[in-house]
């Protein structure tokens, strides 16, 4: 970065290609150049980026690559993927950066960010076709260039290299005013007011049409708000504990802070439903859940406002929601709620004179007031159009005064919050509210609001299961060699889904050992799916998910229909070893669909269901140590020590050993399992996937499946980075381990016997054949790395003993396990909109039996591992101590 500035080439619209060595290029589309600096906030650029290239934001992706490697893209997805960026390109003056999303910018989302001082320096489109790119628009904003020149036009051909001149780059800096809210206005001169991001017109007394500006005519000017930048962070902290407000003064609408004694409360009045845009009886808040607003008393003054103070992001855009005479809306539906919105963000109240499927028309409930608002429905063109718009108040804010909130505003705030906080409280919720609107709430108001906006959104989830034919679709388009299969029955209803993503089959098959983890656990949902998994172990030691599919209903059936679709993905002919619950009984499925697999017992898994049949008495040193001696049975290579250990159990509980005896040793001890060695796994492979399900909880079935994938993508993007700190050959937690080996090699003895046969002396005598990678401790062959009597044959004779280590273990697998990145699937898990183009079902959500609703919910408690346990020294029994001992011996 030279000068403390990067000029970042912003490609969109084409594709990549790759050549025969892996090379990316992008070929086609366009490109734009925009500077930035190490202050330039990621969210701004971002923004900048989707209103340049025409994207929605929500959609928006940006990739890029590290300097000098042309063959890994590394996502952008939050400010400190930003800062890494930019430190990597400290000492370049450009670095490329492609953007794809969904076409459509959404003019309302840049509104969001008018608040706010943006310093980027744009430049103008880049064409690889030669066609001049059009001037940017300012989208309203004020603007000052820092030169006085106009901005150049840069362009180019598509097979040229691209080229910025440094004449063609502008300083722009963005900001927006907000405008007063009352003006000076008399008839002999006009009203001058600030203009606001989405008018750039003055009204007119003739015309139907006005854009939007909260003027009032005959009133006294007040000052626009302010915005202190030059703060101290002490200054900060204390604004931020003023809870901003609005009050109804002689001049109008003003930004206060309130206390909590200056409330007013409004409660329901028996009254017939109306037209207003306010609804009454059954639509408005119950008495005893009566809504408080800000006290309209003149003697609360005025205060300037941070940044942090203001309604969230949420507001501003319902502020753009009406913008003037011309503006269309998808139906009436849409208009009725953008006016609601736009009505509640700059508080007033408005009443309906018509309002039917064909035209609506409004004005201000205040008797008098000059606003007002006629739409109408287009035939032709299928939309709902403001006709006419007058936005001038002449009530100086009365309406809002005695306004009350209608129930479905509330359920209707609640849902949207809902929506991207499935796991939000009441409390919470209140708390937003009371932030944002000055409206106070009480808990049990908010509660029967989330209880209506909790059912609105479940039609949703059902929608959510008519998406899933598209994702098939979608996943396979943009991540090329993906596996989708979706399968439903008769009547439309989800039975199996399985997806396996190239990134994670890519993976598996050039940097994993042949080592599979077949786990379920539950989607969380009203519908009870269960979540299949297969997961994978990389070169260090780290779990790598390979495939998921959703079930309706966990069973033999459904366990071998995925693991079908798991073989016809891998496509392999290696025999793969595969790790699963005992409980589950999945051995016959296994060895029947991959014929020359091998099958053992979850360590994990068994060592939960040892500690739940544990039952006494109990005798030595009692039941505390039972766990570790079962480890060490599992652990054993040798006959001996397995009966040993065995024996200890015995010793301690005989109910113990019955136990387990009676487990296939073949299945589960070092001693007698054949596949890859796998029981010193002892952690839960599915709690990943448990956290996320609970984490994602109340949400769609494709939002779920989004989260899956975005832990996937970042998975491979951290640990894509990580190689670049190591400096050996084998990863982090295998050197420790070889280097472990050597401190244990340090005075052995070691005889030759011949080139590959030799003999270690310590306690006793082991003989070590490098040739066939073995050590009669058999150590070596258990766990692929060098035991401590081969490496003392190593330095003996003065070879490297990396060069006997498996491939498995080596940070050349690692890399390859995460060359391949997970693409961006647009707005996967964008909500289903409630007005959607088609009622008609594609896919049902599943019929969960009765058996499976009435099952209790799972205990979530985690015991504390190092939490001690009280056991008597009498009985051996737990629970108790000597002292309260009641047994009779």
């Amino acid at each position: 970065m030279v000068k403390g500035k990067l000029i970042l080439i912003c490609q969109s619209g084409g594709e990549f290609v790759s050549d025969a060595g892996g090379t990316l290029s992008y070929n086609g589309g366009e490109a734009n150049a925009v500077n930035i600096n190490e202050d330039t906030p990621f969210d701004h650029l971002k923004i900048k980026l989707a209103e340049m290239c025409n994207l929605e934001l929500k959609t928006v992706s940006i990739k890029y690559f590290l300097p000098g490697n042309r063959k890994t893209l590394i996502n952008l997805r939050s400010e400190r993927d930003f800062k890494r960026m930019v430190e990597f390109h400290a000492n370049s003056v450009t670095a490329e950066i492609f953007v794809s999303g969904k076409e459509g910018f959404d003019h309302e989302a840049l509104n969001t960010y008018t608040d706010r001082t943006i310093g980027l320096k744009l430049a103008e489109n880049v064409n690889h076709h030669g066609t001049p790119a059009a001037a940017a628009d300012s989208g309203g904003l004020s603007t000052t260039p820092s030169k006085a020149t106009p901005l150049g036009t840069v362009h180019t051909d598509a097979a040229s290299p691209l080229v910025i001149q440094s004449d063609c780059l502008v300083d722009v800096h963005i900001s927006c005013q907000e405008p007063a809210i009352n003006a000076t206005a008399d008839s002999s001169s006009q009203a001058t007011t600030s203009s606001n991001p989405s008018s750039g017109h003055v009204a007119e007394d003739d015309s139907d049409y006005a854009p939007r500006s909260r003027a009032a005519v005959g009133t006294t000017a007040q000052s626009p708000i302010s915005f202190d930048y030059d703060s101290t962070p002490a200054d900060t902290v204390k604004k931020r504990r003023r809870t901003a407000s609005w009050t109804i003064g002689a001049n109008g609408p003003t930004i206060v802070v309130t206390g909590n004694d200056s409330k007013e409360k409004f409660s329901r009045k028996k009254k017939s439903r109306n037209s207003t845009g306010v609804m009454d009886s059954n639509d408005t808040v119950e008495d005893e859940d009566c809504v408080q607003l800000p006290d309209d008393s003149d003697s609360s003054s005025a205060v300037a406002l941070r940044d942090e103070d203001l309604p969230e992001k949420l507001v501003a855009t319902w502020k753009e929601g009406i913008t003037g005479v011309g503006q269309d809306f998808r139906s009436v539906k849409e208009f009725r709620a953008a006016l609601q919105k736009y009505a509640v963000a700059h508080r007033f109240v408005y009443k309906l004179k018509k309002n039917d499927a064909s035209r609506v028309s409004g004005r201000c409930t205040v008797e008098g007031c000059s606003w007002r608002i006629h739409a109408s429905r287009v035939p032709a063109a299928q939309t709902f159009r403001i006709r006419k718009f007058n936005y001038l108040h002449t009530c100086g804010g009365e309406s809002w005064k005695s306004g009350h909130r209608t129930r479905n505003w509330l359920v209707s705030i609640i849902k949207e919050r809902l929506r991207d906080s499935p796991n939000d409280k009441p409390r919470e919720i209140a708390k937003g509210i009371l932030r944002d609107f000055g409206i106070k709430l009480r808990y049990r108001q908010v509660r029967r609001g989330m209880e209506d906006a909790k059912e609105q959104l479940q039609g949703l989830y059902r929608k959510s299961y008519n998406r899933l034919p598209w994702f098939c679709e979608k996943v396979v388009n943009t991540n090329p060699g993906t596996v989708a299969k979706l399968m439903i029955n008769d009547e439309k209803i989800l039975q199996r889904f399985f997806f396996s993503l190239h990134a994670s089959i890519h993976g598996f098959k050039r940097g994993c050992r042949p080592l599979i983890f077949l786990e379920a656990t539950s989607l969380r949902s009203r519908y009870k799916e269960t979540l299949l998994t297969a997961t994978a172990v990389d070169a260090d030691d780290g779990f790598f998910p390979v495939a998921f599919a959703v079930i309706d209903i966990e069973n033999d059936d459904s366990w071998r229909w995925f693991l079908e679709q798991l073989k016809s993905a891998l496509s392999t002919s290696q025999s793969i070893t595969f790790i699963s619950d005992r409980e589950k009984n999945l051995k016959n499925s296994v060895l029947e669909v991959f014929e020359n697999a091998c099958h053992g017992y979850s360590i994990f898994h068994l060592l939960e269901s040892f500690k739940r049949n544990l039952k006494g008495p109990f005798n030595g040193d009692g039941r505390n140590v039972l766990p570790e001696i079962f480890l060490a049975v599992a652990h054993a290579v040798r006959l001996g020590g397995f009966k040993n250990s065995t024996e200890k159990i015995k010793q301690i509980s005989s109910h113990a050993y019955d136990w387990v005896i009676q487990i296939e040793p073949e299945c589960w001890t070092s001693l007698l399992f054949k596949g890859q060695h796998y029981n010193y796994v002892t952690e839960d492979v599915a709690e990943p996937y448990s956290k996320l399900s609970e984490d994602s909880r109340g949400s769609t079935i494709m939002q779920k499946i989004e989260a899956l994938i975005c832990m996937l993508g970042d998975l491979i993007d951290r640990r894509k980075l990580e190689p670049s700190n190591w400096s050996t050959k084998l990863t982090p937690s295998k050197e420790r381990k070889i280097q472990e080996e050597a401190v244990k090699a340090h005075g052995l003895k070691v005889l030759f016997s011949s080139d590959v046969l030799f003999e270690v002396h310590d306690e006793m005598t082991h003989v070590v054949n490098i040739e066939n990678r073995e050590c009669t401790c058999l150590e070596w062959k258990q766990s692929g790395l060098p035991c401590c009597h081969a490496v003392a044959v190593f330095k003996s004779i003065g070879k490297c003993v990396y060069d006997y280590c498996s491939s498995y273990f080596t940070v050349e697998s690692y890399r390859s396990t995460y060359s391949v990145s997970v693409n961006p699937i647009p707005v996967i898990g964008t909500p289903v909109e409630e007005d959607g183009e088609s009622d008609t079902a594609d896919v049902l959500p599943p019929c969960p039996s009765e058996s499976q609703i009435e099952e209790k919910p799972e205990d979530t408690k985690t015991v504390d591992p190092d939490k001690r346990t009280v056991s008597c020294s009498r009985c051996k029994e737990p629970g108790h101590n000597k002292a309260s001992c009641k047994a009779t011996l």
